[in-house]
This record gives C-alpha cells, sequence and structure tokens, in this order.
C-alpha cells in the first residue's frame, strides 16, 4: 500500500491514510471474500472508501470481482475501489465497461463514483504490416496451444510435417510463418529444415495475443437451417458448447461448426434445407479453418469445437454468463 499512497500524493497532492479492516469489523462479509482479499478502509478528498486487494493476483476474475464488491458496497454503503500492481489493457477496458473503481499505482486511478480519472501516458505501439493472425497462423497457434505432447510438439517440425499435421498446403504454412514472425510471435531457426520457434510460454502468448487483439474470429458467417445434413459430421459450437467446458447450460439455439469450403459444397448441392439468415431449427457457424482439426488434439472423441477457437468467437459478447463461462475455459485451456 505504500506505492499507492505514493501515487495518490503525487496526482492528488494528498496524504490518504489506509487503515487494513480486522476480522471483527468484517464479522458480517461472507467468509469466501475474507479469503480473498486484504480489505482496508480509507479517506480520498473527505471521501470514506474500502480499498480491496486480491490475495491471490494469478486468480483475478472480473466477473466474480464485480460480484464480491457489490457485496461489499451494500454492506459499507461506500464506494469500494479495487487495488492491482497491473493489469493487461484488455482487462482494464473491460473494468472501464463495468464501471469498476480501481487503482493502478503509478498508471492510473478510475473512480467513477468520484468523479475521478486520472491515466497514464501510453506509448503508441509499432504498427505491425499485418495486425492480426490470418485463420492458418491461429491455427498454428492454438494446435501449439492445445497439444501438450512433447513429442507432437510443432516447435519439433519442419514446415512441410507442420502442414501435413494440420492439413494445409506447405505454402501456406509459409505464409502463416511469416504472419507469425510479423506479429513477434516466433522466431524460424534453421536453414535447410526450417523449424518454429515460440518466443513466449504459453500463458504469456496467449496473454499477446488477447491484449494486442492479434486473434481473429474463426466465424465468417452464420446461417440457420431446418435440418442437419446426416452425411456430414459437425461440431457443437457457439453457447451449445460452452456447457462442455464451464458450468452454464446449453442454450434452446442448437449451434454447429462447419469448415467453410463443407459449406460451400452443400451449398452447391441443394443439401441445406431452408438456408436463411435469420430463423432456423439449427443455425451453421461457418468457420474460417477447420475445426476438427484442433478436436483431434484430445483423446476422447469430442463433438464440440475446441475451447480456445470457442473462446474467440464469444469474447465480446455481453451476456455475463457467457463471460462468466469463457473465464472457466481461459484458467483451463489458456495456462
Amino acid at each position: 500500500m505504500e506505492d499507492l499512497k505514493k501515487y495518490i500524493h503525487e496526482i492528488l497532492g494528498e496524504t490518504i491514510y489506509i487503515e487494513k479492516l480486522t476480522r471483527n469489523k468484517l464479522r458480517n462479509i461472507p467468509i469466501y471474500i475474507h479469503l480473498s482479499y486484504n480489505i482496508y478502509r480509507a479517506t480520498i478528498l473527505n471521501n470514506d472508501i474500502l480499498l480491496i486487494e486480491n490475495k491471490d493476483v494469478e486468480d483475478f476474475k472480473i466477473l466474480q470481482t464485480d460480484k464480491h464488491i457489490r457485496v461489499l458496497k451494500d454492506a459499507f454503503n461506500i464506494p469500494v475501489v479495487l487495488v492491482l500492481s497491473e493489469l493487461a489493457s484488455y482487462n482494464r477496458l473491460r473494468l472501464i465497461e463495468k464501471r469498476i473503481n480501481f487503482i493502478v499505482a503509478g498508471k492510473q486511478l478510475y473512480i467513477p463514483a468520484l468523479l475521478m480519472d486520472f491515466r497514464e501516458s501510453f506509448i503508441p505501439k509499432k504498427k505491425h504490416n499485418k495486425e492480426t493472425l490470418t485463420p492458418s497462423a491461429q491455427m498454428v497457434v492454438l494446435y501449439h496451444m492445445l497439444n501438450r505432447d512433447v513429442c507432437m510438439n510443432l516447435e519439433n517440425l519442419s514446415f512441410r510435417e507442420i502442414a501435413k499435421r494440420i492439413g494445409y498446403t506447405p505454402m501456406a504454412i509459409s505464409k502463416a510463418v511469416d504472419n507469425l514472425k510479423q506479429l513477434g510471435l516466433i522466431e524460424v531457426e534453421g536453414f535447410k529444415e526450417k523449424r518454429i520457434s515460440f518466443i513466449y510460454e504459453r500463458r504469456d502468448l496467449w496473454i499477446n495475443i488477447i491484449e494486442n487483439n492479434f486473434y481473429c474470429n474463426p466465424v465468417l458467417k452464420r446461417v440457420y437451417v431446418d435440418k442437419i445434413p446426416n452425411h456430414i459430421r459437425l461440431l457443437r459450437s457457439n453457447e451449445s458448447a460452452l456447457s462442455e467446458y464451464s458450468d452454464m447450460n446449453p442454450s434452446r439455439q442448437m449451434f454447429f461448426a462447419i469448415e467453410k469450403n463443407a459449406y460451400y459444397a452443400l451449398q452447391k448441392s441443394k443439401g441445406l434445407v431452408n438456408e436463411n439468415k435469420y430463423y432456423g431449427e439449427y443455425c451453421l457457424e461457418v468457420w474460417k479453418y477447420n475445426p476438427q482439426t484442433l478436436v483431434d488434439i484430445f483423446d476422447e472423441d469430442r463433438d464440440v469445437v475446441d475451447p480456445l477457437s470457442l473462446f474467440c468467437t464469444l469474447m465480446h459478447d455481453k451476456d455475463e454468463r457467457i463471460q462468466m463461462a469463457l473465464e472457466q475455459i481461459e484458467d483451463k485451456y489458456a495456462w
């Protein structure tokens, strides 16, 4: 808290006094909140506030934190401010969208409850020629993220072997490698038999991709039909897949992923019943890459799309239930 005191003094010219609340003063607060946070009382510009600090910084979930803040606000009837040592830019935006008060010492103070917003000065990042992953490049990244078998590690394979493994031509993989290099995610090693080497460990790789909006949404478009083709294997997607990876119940609308070439072949052969853009028994999500390839990484016979592609299709959905489900996916599969 010393860094926070210094930061408040620098930006407001005020000395802030902070008192850590004892168990006795928190006796009406649920035990799970006691266990999750250090809780302090403070006064800033003559306003009483609560400061809460995660005890486990690795277990920071915005939707869960928002619920805990509401409990504390109801109990004390004063603004509750989340104190963080660091904050990824994409999480900063999510906190601001939810109007959650927070302070990152030395960088930003955002307390809309007190009409305060002091921000750090950002140095614009150097723009890359390509600012997002191509579908083939994303396939390479997600295959690497999901596959934990050392013997099947893409870093051990030549470009030609990678192409064979994930179902692309060697030329397509060369273009994917160029894309990954331009985004600063890999290095290329070797001469005659070139191999890729990821610059970041899996956790940091995922954070880098999400924070910089490098990911691409696998879904090209959605169409509705009244009957599912019975001669082609489809994988559950969207809300129909979330129940596989989270506590969320499946939706009434059934969603299935289909690779774009398979979709166009069905369309050409008139194999889609009552296809339209708005209503139908089933929603077909037309994918830019083959969803089956990433599912084949898992030993069991799954009938749902892979969890990280699913995350990329839904990460901007504002439904709180979906965001909670995505946090569960991230905890289990991205780290």
